[in-house]
């Protein structure tokens, strides 16, 4: 492995790398792959593009009717750029963390990042302060930048790590808006290596400390140039919508890389459930909605079904696409959902299928550019038609920053993704399960023992175990058992209390919708907990006579 200078004057991604034995292998097979060894992926995504296709054209909405055009944007971006280095003395290689819901400004943040040269660190707006600051121990940031509303937490977990937190959208002298206002729309990007990382991005892991990938300038370009140029062949006159947040890479590459590298626009929601998100797409005129079944399923079952027909691809991510929904989808309204697998360690989608070459049931074959197969326990391929660990090989692979868990993803050269599938005759992938104790509910994925630390904090809680249990609309939910102190009751109002303290405590999404009180948890001899003896018995309806109770 051997990496171009950097430009970097902060080394400290370069030095924190995976150690070089431990890389995923990667390939360049497609010609679009072949990038410069100087390579900023804001001029890709920004500068180009408005020369390209013109300063005028649409680049970014609201569903208030607010549009950034690419000119726009690219003014914005450069101001931010300025701000960043003249303002607070940024320099290539610093990490600076973002925090906000998908909106313009914080698209104009994310690329003014990487214009300066330095890494952005995404965050879910949701994460409450301790998570944030587990985040800023582990990146290591310079400056926060973060949505005015949502500033509280940001400034309670920056003042302990002495973080400067810049806000944007109030009306204060120092907002960030106001302070780009005041500088010249133009900024020179650096000129940053192909290989220096661009991107840190954390990926709720099924331990408290999060994984945080980290992914080149290469690696942003190279999901566009693979499925988005491959499979849903974007052209300027295309507008995407979607759900998903732009901390998700999932959102990031749908809502931003994918639309602005091929001349597009995105409309950007902040917050909007299924049915009101796909109004606002129709209203903006979209063609490209990109979002999780879940909210596929609530777009059908509210017989809005005439919504999706107007979109020209329909895509599903996140989680598990079953067949009867892809079905109820394309006979409800026409539109045959392209569904895919990705991950946070890779970026985007590696494997999916689209047009005729679908096929209801299985996710896909990989994407151009992209290699996959199944490994067995001791890490064969395995035969088709035979269930195992899903491996795959590409342009992106997975870089843990400083985490002994790289060993883990990184088999042989192959990213193992920790998801259970079958290759079938005809070469599709078929979805079986998730291989660890993630819990994947409405597309979010939710680290059981981050939830049971939540939940242990609370005084009456003796012990608690959490797994998933399957759920017709969310796919999973944050299922619970918790034995209780002595003496305390475990009731309804017992269980909303847990609730709304773990909502209090972690990322509200995170809660247990389902919480089950049992008089103890199963143990092997040693003592160690079995979280699987607790899926069986979901399975088996052991406590089936809580269940109707225990879901919220």
């Amino acid at each position: 492995m051997q990496l171009t200078p950097s430009a970097h004057v902060d080394t400290f991604t370069r030095d924190h790398l995976p150690p070089a034995d431990q890389w995923p292998t990667l390939e360049f097979t497609l010609p679009e792959l072949q990038y410069p060894e100087q390579l900023n992926a804001a001029t890709a995504l920004i500068d180009q593009p408005t020369a390209r296709f013109g300063a005028d054209r649409p680049a970014l909405r609201t569903p208030d009717g607010v549009i950034w055009s690419y000119g726009q944007l690219l003014e914005h971006a450069n101001q931010v750029a300025r701000v960043l280095t003249e303002d607070h003395g940024i320099v290539p290689g610093n990490r600076v963390l973002l925090r906000g819901p998908n909106n313009p400004w914080i698209v104009a943040a994310w690329l003014g990042v990487l214009k300066a040269g330095a890494v952005v660190v995404t965050t879910m707006p949701l994460l409450r302060a301790p998570e944030i600051a587990k985040l800023i121990g582990l990146t290591k940031p310079s400056l926060a930048i973060t949505d005015h509303r949502f500033a509280d937490e940001m400034d309670t977990a920056a003042t302990a790590a002495e973080l400067p937190v810049l806000s944007y959208g109030s009306d204060a002298a120092t907002d960030l808006v106001a302070l780009a206002a005041a500088k010249p729309g133009t900024f020179e990007n650096v000129a940053t290596a192909a290989d220096d990382v661009a991107l840190l991005g954390p990926t709720s892991g099924t331990t408290g400390t999060p994984k945080v990938t980290m992914h080149f300038h290469r690696d942003v370009l190279a999901n566009a140039d693979t499925f988005a140029r491959h499979l849903l062949e974007p052209t300027p006159d295309d507008v995407f919508a979607g759900s998903p947040p732009l901390a998700f890479t999932f959102g990031l590459g749908g809502l931003v890389v994918f639309p602005l590298y091929f001349g597009a626009s995105a409309l950007l929601t902040e917050r909007a459930a299924p049915v009101e998100l796909a109004e606002r797409a129709a209203e903006a005129g979209a063609t490209v909605l990109f979002t999780a079944p879940t909210a596929y399923r609530a777009i059908i079952k509210a017989d809005r079904a005439d919504l999706l027909s107007r979109l020209r691809l329909g895509v599903s991510a996140g989680e598990h696409l079953s067949q009867q929904t892809w079905e109820a989808v394309e006979e409800a309204s026409g539109l045959r959902l392209v569904d895919g697998i990705g991950a946070t360690e890779m970026l985007h989608v590696f494997i999916s299928a689209a047009g005729d070459a679908i096929h209801p049931g299985a996710v896909g074959v990989p994407v151009p550019g992209y290699r996959a197969t199944i490994l067995d326990v001791d890490g064969n391929e395995a035969a088709d038609g035979e269930p195992g660990r899903l491996a795959v090989i590409g342009p992106t692979g997975c870089r843990y920053l400083d985490d002994p868990r790289q060993a883990n993803y990184v088999c042989n050269g192959w990213n193992v993704t920790g998801d259970t599938f079958l290759r079938d005759a005809e070469g599709y992938f078929v979805y079986q399960a998730r291989s660890d104790n993630m819990i994947v509910s409405s597309g979010y994925n939710i680290g059981a023992p981050e939830v049971e630390a939540a939940i242990d904090q609370h005084e009456d809680v003796l012990e608690n175990a959490v797994v998933a249990r399957p759920d017709e609309e969310r796919g999973s939910v944050v299922c619970a058992f918790i034995v209780l102190r002595e003496g305390v009751t475990g009731d309804a109002a017992k269980r909303k209390e847990i609730q709304d303290f773990v909502k209090a405590t972690i990322a509200p999404y995170k809660y247990p919708r389902d919480v089950r009180f049992v008089d103890e948890l199963p143990r092997n001899p040693s003592g160690k907990l079995q979280h699987f003896r607790l899926r069986e018995s979901l399975q088996t309806g052991q406590h089936s006579e809580l269940a109707g109770a225990g879901q919220a």
